[in-house]
């Protein structure tokens, strides 16, 4: 490869990544922003006729939809994605969750149209979970099949970043809102973080369509490799696989949402706490992020993504009382410390997460296979997690239970881990 091809792949592969981790960071402030909604200001609007646990359930519940709606987005975009390419898909699922935001931010309250607003509330959040459902496959696709195979991990890892880089938005703005809009935020002011989503979409357009095809899906289609039913196949010839990686996804993706969305009903609601201080230490964990989700790809590169996964889900497990300790002590220093270890652990496995899935798969069935195993985690793991540990709070009225259910998440996580299928997928090489 001579000198100007070099400089242009480089080029190319630095547009991917930058195209691949804009794009992820704005869908999931998108879907965080419902998250932290979800826990502090839906239930008053939408289920105000509700009792205090009640209205929070229902809150929850609605959250829940999104994420059972991200299987069916990984299953439709990830289709087209196999079969037309990442590029194109990604741009539909930007501007679908895009739009969805906005909409929320302009949705009447139940005190306007009564029991409308909660059912438009719950389809305006299907559209986002399917949104962000076919995103994730094809926003890491395009970033890892530009880079190297011996750097997968790291490549696979950026758009990784979305997730911190999506909730430090999500939660300073959504902080920046309630301090300058103060006793209006909960009337109008909590609208202001949704329809900014609308300048969010245009920047994510500019930089999306920018970016080529990524070169592993081009080889696929130069040799006329290109599958017709995509998502027939993998669930006929990968259906282990699939299942598989979303039972691994059970020791990061549950206690996730109880360390980012429950803890905020858990500290103002059992433990008194005030909010902004919450909020401020999930940002402060969130930019911590920024750093140890691409320095957990890197090992994973050096050391295995298995071994590098494992040890998070382990020490996910271990720090599952101690957490809820750290939080039931109310000392500002110790719910930092809490919050902020809790994210790290839950990054040494987010990190090596991308590649460890998606090289498990061909090239030629990958964004439906890696997408659909990733997204399934959704209907048993995050998505029911806070109502589970919500209803666990309501009989017990103690963080026991929770812990609990954290440690049987992790056991599950690495048995999945342990039964993986071990294979690895060599990218097809374009032809000469």
């Amino acid at each position: 490869m001579g000198t100007a091809e070099s400089l242009a792949g480089g080029a190319q592969r630095r547009r991917a990544v930058v195209a691949s981790t804009v794009g992820t960071t704005i869908e999931w402030y998108d879907f965080f922003l419902y998250n932290t909604a979800a826990s502090l200001i839906f239930p008053a609007l939408f289920f105000p006729k509700q009792a205090a646990f009640t209205g929070i359930m229902l809150s929850f519940g609605t959250q829940f939809v999104g994420f059972a709606a991200r299987p069916v987005g990984a299953a439709i975009f990830g289709h087209y994605g196999d079969r037309i390419g990442r590029k194109a898909t990604l741009i539909a699922t930007l501007l679908l969750m895009g739009v969805a935001t906005v909409l929320i931010g302009v949705l009447p309250t139940y005190g306007s149209i009564g029991y409308a607003a909660p059912v438009l509330l719950t389809l305006l959040r299907i559209a986002q979970g399917i949104g962000v459902g076919g995103e994730w496959g094809g926003s890491v696709l395009l970033s890892m099949e530009w880079g190297t195979a011996r750097r997968r991990g790291f490549m696979a890892s950026w758009p990784q970043l979305g997730v911190p880089l999506g909730l430090i938005l999500s939660t300073g703005v959504f902080r920046l809102m309630s301090d300058w809009t103060g006793a209006s935020f909960d009337n109008w002011g909590w609208r202001i973080p949704f329809l900014l989503s609308a300048v969010l979409i245009g920047v994510g357009l500019y930089v999306r369509l920018r970016v080529l095809e990524s070169p592993e899906f081009a080889a696929v289609a130069e040799a006329g490799a290109v599958v017709r039913r995509p998502l027939v196949d993998v669930i006929r010839t990968e259906w282990q696989t699939i299942l598989s990686s979303a039972f691994v996804r059970l020791g990061e993706q549950a206690p996730f949402y109880l360390f980012t969305s429950f803890v905020l009903t858990y500290g103002t609601k059992q433990l008194g706490l005030n909010r902004d201080g919450l909020l401020d230490a999930i940002l402060i964990a969130a930019a911590v992020g920024l750093v140890s989700v691409p320095v957990f790809g890197h090992l994973s590169d050096l050391f295995g993504r298995r071994r590098v996964y494992g040890t998070g889900i382990v020490l996910t497990a271990l720090f599952a009382f101690p957490y809820f300790g750290l939080l039931n002590s109310k000392e500002s220093a110790l719910i930092l410390v809490a919050i902020v270890v809790s994210l790290i652990f839950h990054d040494m496995q987010y990190g090596p997460q991308a590649a460890l899935i998606a090289e498990s798969f061909g090239t030629n069935l990958r964004y439906s296979g890696a997408g659909l195993g990733y997204q399934l985690a959704s209907v048993i793991a995050g998505g029911p997690a806070p109502l589970i540990a919500t209803r666990i709070l309501q009989q017990t009225g103690s963080s026991t239970g929770i812990s609990w259910y954290i440690i049987g998440c992790c056991v599950l996580g690495f048995a999945a881990l342990l039964l993986m299928p071990r294979k690895v997928h060599e990218p097809m090489k374009v032809a000469a």
